[in-house]
């Protein structure tokens, strides 16, 4: 019985409730009014990064350069993103990751070595900027910018903070976080599962506190769910998609998101463009669920530097609630 518990348990990632994500054209009428809205959509015919669709690793490998490029290690395959200041901070954080640097011929020979022999797990996260190549330059610079600036300033977004080349092994898994940025997220080659939730969903993915070095990101392994310690898992519910080469995934600020390199694909690349977020010159009520959650980071944020003392955390916003907003109270 309880072998058969532990299964199902493990099973979640594939039962979890999913719909499927919108993929439009760009000239649909509904994709331009799916991101106004702050709504995850599937451009299948942007050709915000056509040019780079020759980007495999051959290629990659002539043309990045010979400068270091940061690499993700990890014994497993999953990648949880860690601070790298609050882990000084917290006592006894040990990160399930790794982080180095290396030249990327390096990096696909280490990836393959380690694919056949059963050794790390890799995935290059690496910013582009002018220690790249010529080659990726000018790919760069024929990057479709008209139609992803028609986006920026038809959503009042803010100014474009970055552009993340990611290169992983397939099967690797960023597990579910959410980001304080508009992301645009582009798929070169190979295949990614895609699994978000709207903010709205927060309570059900337990995020870890704004303290913690992995802020930001839930506290659930979606592959062993402990449903005791997260009993409202259970009623999570998201949208998918398998996120093919040249299609582009609109992830809005705050939406978790749950990334898989699919097995059959091969090693994987992709390109973000992150976005700060706009300006709101009017608040307006009821609340966006988002916006709750930025309330909440920021509430959190002052009382734990108020504090000073992360142990104390904890059983003051219990205090705060206990017997007075809990369910057990019934003046409201």
């Amino acid at each position: 019985m309880a072998e058969n518990m532990q299964e199902e348990l493990n099973s979640y990632r594939h039962q979890l409730q999913l719909k499927p994500i919108p993929k439009l054209s760009y000239k649909h009428p509904s994709t331009d009014q799916l991101i106004s809205q702050a709504k995850p959509v599937v451009i299948t015919d942007s050709n915000l990064v056509a040019s780079a669709s020759k980007w495999n690793l051959e290629y990659l490998n002539d043309s990045l350069g010979d400068g270091d490029f940061s690499v993700y290690l990890s014994n497993n395959n999953k990648f949880m993103y860690w601070d790298n200041q609050k882990a000084r901070e917290l006592k006894n954080f040990t990160p399930a990751t790794s982080k180095t640097t290396m030249k990327f011929n390096e990096f696909v020979k280490k990836m393959k070595y380690n694919r056949d022999n059963g050794g790390q797990r890799m995935y290059l996260q690496q910013p582009l900027n002018d220690r790249v190549g010529d080659a990726i330059v000018q790919d760069f610079l024929s990057f479709n910018w008209n139609w992803v600036t028609s986006q920026q300033k038809r959503n009042n977004w803010g100014p474009l903070t970055s552009n993340l080349l990611l290169v992983g092994m397939e099967g690797n898994i960023t597990p579910a976080h959410y980001d304080e940025q508009e992301n645009i997220f582009c798929q070169i080659h190979g295949r990614k599962r895609c699994i978000l939730f709207a903010p709205n969903q927060f309570d059900s993915l337990y995020p870890y506190p704004v303290f913690h070095p992995h802020d930001r990101q839930s506290q659930v392994d979606f592959d062993n769910v402990d449903l005791k310690s997260f009993p409202k898992f259970n009623q999570l519910k998201g949208e998918e998609t398998i996120l093919e080469p040249g299609e582009v995934l609109y992830i809005p600020m705050y939406w978790w998101h749950d990334i898989e390199s699919l097995t059959e694909s091969g090693p994987t690349v992709s390109i973000n463009f992150w976005y700060k977020a706009g300006t709101v010159s009017t608040v307006e009520y009821p609340l966006k669920p988002e916006q709750k959650v930025a309330m909440m980071r920021n509430i959190e944020k002052m009382v734990t530097e108020a504090l000073n003392d992360k142990a104390e955390v904890q059983p003051f916003m219990q205090s705060l609630v206990m017997g007075r907003y809990d369910s057990s109270t019934h003046w409201c």
